[in-house]
């Protein structure tokens, strides 16, 4: 049996618009930079720049209407992406703590119990991961794409705010489109502790004093109970490591679409550090012992 031959020639074409006859098929081009697409873009201009994009008259209309990406919407769109998780991070007078679990879910099925949902997006900007998995990896390798560039363009590091304005902006320019992502960033600037929360609406909010905390994922309001209740600004080191494992083993423990290992990272002015890894049945059951 002979092997299937696969056309390659649109890998020697531009993703500039180049023409190039595909047999009817869409190949899976290159991502469209910001500036090939104009915001008023049409279907056409968004093909021709190489974005993917469904072969219908109105995508973002077509997304809307066949893919739920919230949990309020209309139960009876054609796919129903489910999603569950709990993430946290708060700023007090040490720094930054961030915790996550680790369970990813596909509806009522755990797809995986070792998802990594911190992710660094260079040395000194950590990102959390809740949404869709696909977009949140997505974005968040082409955001780390974006910071190289403006450090190698002004010779000099991009600030978190810089960052996540620049997260936000490509939200809010693919917001009709059914992204699925909320994020959390944090870091230094000027040696300050800095976190902000971005959504796929294109929200972008900073934290401070009076909101220095934010939870993202179904089990967010569970977590939201315990850093309500216990967090102050005068916490130690410990007691904030401390406060991050109990409001995730909490969500994880009433929430069944969060689950697998607590991961606790703490952000200080020379860096952050990993500095819990722990199963939430083992927390359960110490828990529950003493």
């Amino acid at each position: 049996m002979s092997a299937p031959v696969v056309n390659l020639d649109f890998l020697r074409a531009g993703s500039r618009g180049a023409s190039v006859n595909y047999g009817g098929a869409m190949p899976n081009m290159h991502m469209a930079t910001m500036d090939d697409l104009r915001v008023d873009a049409g279907a056409g201009d968004a093909l021709a720049a190489g974005f993917m994009l469904p072969p219908v008259a109105d995508p973002a209309a077509y997304s809307r209407e066949h893919f739920k990406v919230k949990y309020t919407e209309d139960n009876e769109q054609t796919l129903n992406f489910a999603k569950g998780t709990t993430t946290l991070a708060f700023i007090y007078n040490g720094g930054i703590i961030v915790a996550v679990d680790s369970r990813s879910t596909m509806g009522s099925f755990i797809g995986s119990q070792q998802v990594k949902k911190v992710n660094p997006i260079n040395d000194y900007i950590l990102a959390t991961l809740a949404g869709g998995a696909a977009d949140c990896q997505f974005w968040q390798r082409n955001l780390a794409v974006q910071c190289r560039m403006y450090e190698l363009r002004n010779r000099h590091r991009i600030s978190v705010r810089a960052a996540s304005k620049l997260i936000a902006n490509t939200c809010n320019y693919y917001k009709r489109y059914g992204m699925s992502l909320g994020m959390m960033m944090m870091g230094y600037d000027n040696g300050k502790p800095v976190l902000y929360y971005v959504d796929d609406e294109g929200s972008r909010i900073p934290a401070s004093k009076d909101v220095p905390k934010f939870s993202v994922g179904s089990g967010s309001t569970y977590a939201y109970g315990v850093l309500d209740t216990n967090w102050r600004w005068d916490l130690t080191d410990d007691e904030a490591v401390e406060l991050g494992k109990r409001a995730i083993y909490h969500a994880t423990h009433r929430d069944a679409y969060s689950g697998g290992i607590c991961n606790v990272y703490i952000f200080k002015p020379e860096g952050f550090k990993h500095v819990v890894h722990q199963d939430v049945k083992e927390m359960h059951d110490y828990t529950r012992d003493n």
